[in-house]
């Protein structure tokens, strides 16, 4: 059996992925806050900000997943948060913790558990992060954001590194998707040019139908799962496929 286990599976590129791994018979969980109308996908509700409740709830789903026969078992970390535009000193403490919470201590909590409950498991194993070029790339006004992501690139490296020593590691990658028609493209276009300098770069790409859409995206990286074109530690922009 094939599993797929997806953070912030209800909307945008999570929702996308649910819905391909699940056409394709994977076995896919959804971990998201809200319940979408989903064909074949298991939802668990969960607030992923709050790291008691994240911390059982993926706990407790990893020891049903472990009584089954598993073939291939992969982790997408994809739920993330754009917080408040702005430059640094303009964003409330408490949104910028928010961000780097959802963000980045998320993904290494259910990282860190999702390695130490498959460990036994003599199958492929892997964990996806998706992050954004905005992880090399510093925009004015996504200070929180830009870093939370350089995060996320630095944790694929490490946990690569670390697993690549032994006989049965996880496979660890993290993907740019591009810049793609969800929410967070929506939230961005309605933000003020003076929080945000880059402000008309994406109304132009979105006037000029030069978004991508979930769809396309999450057919890209199940391409690039399936036929295994990623090395261990690889941090590619889909763009390139």
């Amino acid at each position: 059996m094939n599993i797929i286990i997806i953070t912030g599976g209800s909307k945008g590129i999570g929702r996308a992925l649910a819905e391909k791994y699940a056409q394709e018979n994977y076995r896919v969980y959804s971990l998201s806050r809200s319940i979408a109308d989903l064909q074949n996908v298991t939802q668990v509700p969960v607030d992923l900000s709050d790291t008691k409740v994240t911390h059982n709830t993926f706990k407790m789903l990893l020891d049903e997943i472990k009584k089954l026969d598993v073939t291939s078992i992969t982790l997408v970390n994809n739920a993330g948060r754009l917080g408040v535009i702005s430059t640094l000193e303009n964003i409330p403490s408490e949104d910028i913790a928010q961000s780097i919470h959802l963000n980045t201590t998320t993904p290494l909590i259910l990282s860190s558990l999702f390695i130490e409950a498959t460990q036994h498991l003599n199958c492929k194993k892997q964990i996806i992060s998706i992050s954004s070029g905005a992880a090399v790339k510093p925009y004015e006004g996504w200070s929180v954001y830009c870093t939370s992501k350089a995060a996320i690139d630095m944790m694929t490296k490490t946990i690569a590194a670390e697993q690549n020593e032994l006989t049965n590691g996880v496979k660890c990658n993290a993907i740019y998707p591009g810049v793609v028609d969800t929410n967070m493209q929506t939230h961005i276009r309605n933000t003020d040019e003076k929080d945000f300098k880059n402000l008309q770069r994406f109304i132009d790409l979105k006037e000029n139908d030069q978004l991508y859409t979930p769809e396309y995206v999450a057919e890209t990286i199940f391409n690039i799962d399936t036929q295994n074109k990623l090395k261990n530690g690889d941090i590619v922009d889909i763009r390139k496929f």
